[in-house]
């Protein structure tokens, strides 16, 4: 028998063969196209269709239920039993607990006198207050600064401790665990957390250790986090809006409806009962914080999330601080759901409604669905459907339903309205990483225990003479520091859908994708956020 070469068969089966290798492409492309391209891609068209109305549903749920909360729901001041801590002069400070303040650090130079000077102030008798300073640094300058700063407020008749470990093991949960086994703490019955950056109000504890007296069944109550430096520059912005609606909207309708959120890990006051019952700190993931407040929620423990206690914090305003702090938020719920899926729905202790609300609304929808769809319809499925015409994307899922679902995510920040659009495309290039992170947690891949603490700059651009300071950098550090590849190729395929869609297409796609060519563009140059300065 013959030989037949692949040169030949293509010559064979198609009339019209061109030598070029243009031509040999194009001929392979019309060949799998129809039977292979065409079906696969109109099943993705399908999955993201289905996944945008599961967000849909979810968006419109809480945007339903906290109009409602507003309307109708009482204070937490009513619906719980309430009342304000009180000065006695015959029983003098007997009436406080004692609290116990954890103020987790890891080489916090610019923030470190913040946090412990705003927990020292806190309006609690000195002699019911215990300030732990867990300082992880391994920089033995800082390390010393702190705790020269924990020596001064020490002198000051402030019950303040500063403690070290020898390793990192567990990082931030480690920390927070050794600091609970100190053999005062068991004289504590509740702990407060700030992070190094966090600034709490003088009359934090006055506002939130009522609730946790007079309510026996609630472990956690988590204050509302505002931003210091929200006007730094767009990224800031961009992440305010995003937080915004968390805590508006997310944390507020999980506390009026199910009495169960996810401790975001700072800003909080935790029943220690409630934390030894459920378990205690654990290191399995990078987001110890939901970790402990599911196994929590699924003893039976209610939280409750008070949005007029704030706290203020700082938020990162460099983009690889941004980034790396993205891949932690995203891949620990995904590996936290992977981890704990069989535990709530086997758990006996809730109710079935609860367990459902957990698993699909919780997680599956807004920790997993929410980053997939976004990245793969809007920056996959949707420029692709531009080259093969064949597969229809219906526009009530293209254009209509994205619009209401951004619509209600805007009613965080009103104030930031104008910047949607640009909030939008920036969410874009942001879903890429968060996917990413999500796949790596749910697949256990390499990454998955990452722990890159968010770099705070507290007012080192403020004290540092901006546009003086000269910048030696080589071309090789500056490519390497800026340059984000991922970013660039997305930018580069979806240019090329934009011009196919501006040359042969009909539904105007192009005037998006441009847009967000220019956003994957910027952010691929590193021009996002603040530039800080070298010296």
């Amino acid at each position: 028998m013959a030989e037949i070469s692949g040169k030949n068969f293509i010559q064979e089966s198609f009339q019209g063969y061109t030598p070029d290798i243009a031509g040999q492409i194009g001929l392979l492309w019309e060949l799998i196209k129809a039977p292979l391209i065409v079906p696969l891609l109109t099943v993705c068209v399908y999955i993201c269709l289905a996944m945008s109305i599961m967000v849909f549903i979810e968006r419109l749920y809480m945007g339903v239920v906290i109009i409602l909360v507003h309307l109708f729901w009482k204070k937490p001041e009513k619906r719980y039993r309430y009342e304000p801590m009180k000065d006695d002069l015959e029983s003098g400070n007997a009436g406080y607990p004692i609290v116990l303040v954890q103020i987790p650090m890891f080489n916090e130079k610019e923030v470190y006198k913040i946090s412990i000077g705003a927990a020292c102030n806190l309006s609690w008798p000195a002699d019911r207050l215990v300030i732990q300073v867990l300082d992880d640094s391994t920089d033995p300058v800082v390390k010393d600064m702190v705790e020269r700063e924990c020596i001064r407020w020490a002198n000051k008749g402030i019950n303040i401790t500063y403690q070290i470990r020898e390793t990192r093991g567990g990082y931030k949960a480690g920390a927070l665990k050794e600091g609970l086994k100190r053999d005062y703490v068991k004289q504590c019955e509740y702990v407060v957390i700030f992070d190094a950056d966090f600034r709490p109000e003088p009359d934090f504890l006055r506002r939130s250790v009522p609730f946790l007296i007079h309510n026996p069944n609630i472990a956690l109550v988590q204050a509302r986090w505002r931003f210091v430096n929200s006007n730094e520059c767009l990224l800031t912005r961009m992440q305010e809006m995003s937080l915004d609606y968390h805590f508006k909207v997310e944390q507020e309708v999980g506390s009026a409806t199910h009495a169960f959120f996810g401790f975001n890990g700072t800003g909080g006051i935790w029943r220690i009962a409630a934390i030894n019952e459920a378990g205690g700190w654990k290191d399995r993931t990078t987001v110890e914080d939901m970790d402990l407040a599911v196994r929590a929620g699924l003893k039976g423990w209610k939280f409750l999330y008070l949005g007029d206690l704030q706290v203020k914090s700082e938020l990162p305003s460099t983009f690889k601080a941004f980034r790396f702090q993205q891949h932690r938020w995203s891949c620990g719920p995904a590996n936290l759901f992977r981890k704990m899926v069989v535990d709530i729905a086997t758990n006996k202790k809730v109710t079935l409604y609860k367990k459902f609300y957990v698993i699909y609304s919780f997680f599956f929808v807004r920790k997993i669905i929410a980053h997939m769809f976004t990245f793969f319809f809007y920056c996959v499925v949707l420029p692709l459907s531009i080259l093969v015409p064949e597969v229809h994307v219906p526009k009530w899922g293209a254009i209509y339903l994205p619009c209401i679902i951004t619509a209600l995510n805007s009613v965080g920040t009103p104030r930031s309205f104008h910047l949607l659009f640009y909030w939008v495309l920036f969410e874009n290039v942001m879903s890429f990483h968060r996917t990413k992170a999500t796949f790596i947690g749910l697949l256990e891949a390499a990454r998955v225990n990452e722990w890159v603490v968010t770099e705070k700059l507290g007012d080192t651009l403020k004290n540092s003479k901006a546009g003086k300071i000269a910048s030696k950098i080589s071309l090789s550090k500056l490519l390497g520091n800026r340059i984000n590849l991922h970013e660039l190729g997305f930018a580069v395929f979806l240019f090329i859908c934009g011009c196919y869609d501006f040359m042969y297409g009909k539904n105007c796609y192009f005037i998006y994708l441009f847009l967000q060519v220019i956003t994957f563009t910027i952010a691929g140059l590193g021009y996002v956020g603040t530039i800080v300065p070298s010296s």
